[in-house]
């Protein structure tokens, strides 16, 4: 069977799905193909991690039609507490807090990535000018001129303006039309588990930074907190290995006694941490989009949100010239969405890479000159609340979309 379409995305993930719904509601037609059928994405089983979504990330699900039905299962981020000490040992005099009340909002919400999904494929599925094909994969790719085919595995082939790959880190899409990357391994893996405590939250997200790596408490609905917790990738396998009585103490010797007892709730999930950036992000009717395009360190919580930015400013580049009759998938076009995005990509991308290896260290040196900065940005009101801004995502030029407006 061969299909045509506006645009075709290869990857019906978190920013994929966005991007597909962005694109629809501006009158184009997209085709998603995604290996894996909502039914298993959006299982409790399938993902156990959390996402920060920035108040700009929010901002862009208010306008899409997204944020009404998910709210109920985010939780605001009301308060950010960024401390510095050795595990077992005092903490720093110094300490970074930022508090929602200076700037009159939250930071943003904190929300399981399953219940993310859920609210995106509902949307999918009530939106006429998408087609979702799962499960399926690419299989190819071929530039035909004026259009490109993508062959699925299923048999299918569709023709389209413009194919986007939002398959990932491994991108298959990505090796497929020859976009190389810049990346590296780090020696550390990333631990998640959905942690229930005895005393609430109150909406405070907790960064603790250790010499293994940050150790992150996240503020969920209820009495419950996801826990991120960066080890050595020497270190990690043993933890995953732990019985239970003997898992929950090492959380509960990380987590402290602010919370009151603690357990945790559910497996608990284990990924490698790698850095990666495309070197280009777009060719003539192919453009990469959100993890295809740029991985980063989840030390700031911010790799959905930069992947969010990427789908609007494709949109919003993408509308914009369908609007003015031209072809959304020639160079030029894309070119405008690549100088748009990959500057601001490479910069988070360098700060998250810099802040993990100046923080995953107990050098002394670097750990009194890292405490006396956290202490400078807390003591200095305006520089605080710049940096709540940007923790918000309300820095630099943003797509209408982030703005909370039509793209």
């Amino acid at each position: 069977m061969n299909r045509q379409t506006d645009v075709v995305i290869g990857g019906g993930g978190m920013v994929g799905a966005t991007l597909a719904l962005a694109l629809a509601q501006g009158g184009l037609k997209v085709i998603v193909v995604d290996p894996v059928p909502p039914a298993a994405a959006t299982d409790a089983k399938f993902d156990g991690r959390v996402s920060a979504l920035s108040y700009s990330s929010q901002r862009m699900f208010e306008a899409l039609g997204i944020w009404p039905k998910l709210q109920q299962d985010a939780q605001p981020i009301l308060d950010i507490l960024v401390t510095d000490a050795p595990l077992g040992g005092a903490p720093s005099p110094f300490s970074l807090h930022f508090d929602s009340s200076e700037i009159g909002r939250p930071m943003g919400a904190i929300a399981e990535n399953r219940h993310i999904r859920r609210c995106l494929f509902d949307a999918l599925d009530a939106e006429k000018n998408i087609t979702l094909i799962a499960p399926a994969a690419m299989t190819g790719l071929e530039d035909e001129g004026g259009k490109i085919v993508a062959s699925l595995s299923n048999g299918e082939k569709i023709s389209a303006s413009l194919a986007v790959a939002a398959d990932g880190r491994e991108s298959p899409m990505r090796d497929e039309m020859g976009l190389g990357v810049i990346g590296w391994s780090y020696p550390q893996m990333g631990i998640v588990a959905t942690v229930e405590h005895e005393k609430p939250h109150d909406g405070v997200a907790y960064e603790h930074f250790l010499p293994s790596g940050p150790f992150a408490i996240l503020p969920m609905t209820g009495n419950r907190s996801s826990l991120v917790w960066t080890e050595k990738d020497t270190l990690a396998p043993a933890m995953m290995k732990l019985p239970e009585d003997e898992f929950n103490a090492e959380i509960a010797k990380r987590f402290g006694d602010h919370l009151g007892t603690t357990k945790a709730a559910g497996p608990r999930w284990c990924y490698p941490l790698k850095f990666h950036l495309a070197r280009s992000f777009v060719k003539p009717r192919f453009a990469l989009c959100g993890d295809s395009a740029h991985g980063i360190h989840p030390i700031a919580g911010q790799g959905l949100n930069l992947g969010l930015k990427d789908a609007a400013a494709l949109a919003e580049t993408l509308l914009d010239s369908a609007r003015l009759g031209l072809d959304i998938g020639t160079l030029d076009v894309l070119r405008r969405y690549e100088r748009w995005r990959r500057f601001d990509s490479f910069t988070l991308a360098a700060a998250t890479d810099g802040l993990n290896r100046l923080f995953s260290n107990d050098i002394t040196p670097l750990r009194i000159a890292r405490d006396l900065g956290l202490g400078i940005v807390d003591g200095i009101a305006p520089l605080r609340r710049f940096f709540m801004r940007h923790a918000g995502g309300d820095i630099g030029k943003l797509p209408r979309l982030l703005k909370g407006e039509a793209a």
